[in-house]
């Protein structure tokens, strides 16, 4: 099956969502492929990107206040009762909170930071989320970055690229992964995964034991 095939699939997933449900949508709600490991798209999640000197105490104050979660070291993810964090570069972070909460998450955090250089803004609705689970669900991925994905181990987190576009990987545990990138790009990158996850892609890594 081709790309273009897969993605009017994936539209038609979308078209088929917007039919049954009244307000906001996910880039592709519904879109999910079945091959040698699974990708589907994860639906709503609330992000925030916190722009802010990582360093200072009031900022992971702010941090946990609003997830539950430490601040992450660096290409880590941490987790919390309210949601999660990622490092993102050494004065970004990403956070991950319901997405009812984005908001007023982006206001509490304002709130808090407010006597600091500090921007916080819900990028909710201009990301996509999803989901690539499977044995080799690592081999799928190092097919398609040049991030060290052979390396990485459960609660990391890599800011890199898919193909031609930026993404960033969260490995959630030995046998899936969480793949943010821009909801503009969202058809490309759920056919990009497809596509690298087929069956007879296989190209055996990690080795059988």
């Amino acid at each position: 099956m081709s790309e273009s095939v897969d993605g009017a699939k994936a539209l038609e997933a979308v078209g088929a969502a917007q039919a049954a449900q009244a307000g906001p949508l996910s880039a592709l709600p519904g879109a999910r492929f079945e091959g040698y490991c699974t990708v589907e798209e994860a639906g709503l999640c609330g992000m925030v990107t916190l722009r802010a000197d990582l360093s200072l105490a009031k900022v992971a104050r702010a941090v946990k206040a609003v997830t539950g979660a430490e601040m992450p070291a660096r290409l880590k993810i941490t987790s919390g009762g309210k949601g999660r964090a990622a490092w993102m570069s050494p004065d970004e972070l990403l956070l991950f909170v319901d997405y009812a909460e984005a908001g007023a998450a982006v206001a509490r955090l304002e709130r808090a930071l407010a006597t600091s250089h500090a921007l916080a803004v819900d990028v909710s609705d201009a990301r996509a989320v999803f989901r690539l689970s499977g044995p080799r669900a690592r081999e799928v991925l190092m097919k398609l970055t040049p991030a060290d994905i052979r390396r990485m181990a459960p609660g990391e987190f890599r800011r890199s690229r898919l193909a031609q576009v930026p993404a960033a990987f969260c490995m959630a545990d030995e046998n899936g992964f969480e793949i943010i990138a821009f909801r503009s790009v969202a058809g490309y990158v759920f056919d990009l995964l497809s596509n690298a996850a087929k069956p007879g892609g296989e190209v055996g890594w990690p080795p059988a034991k």
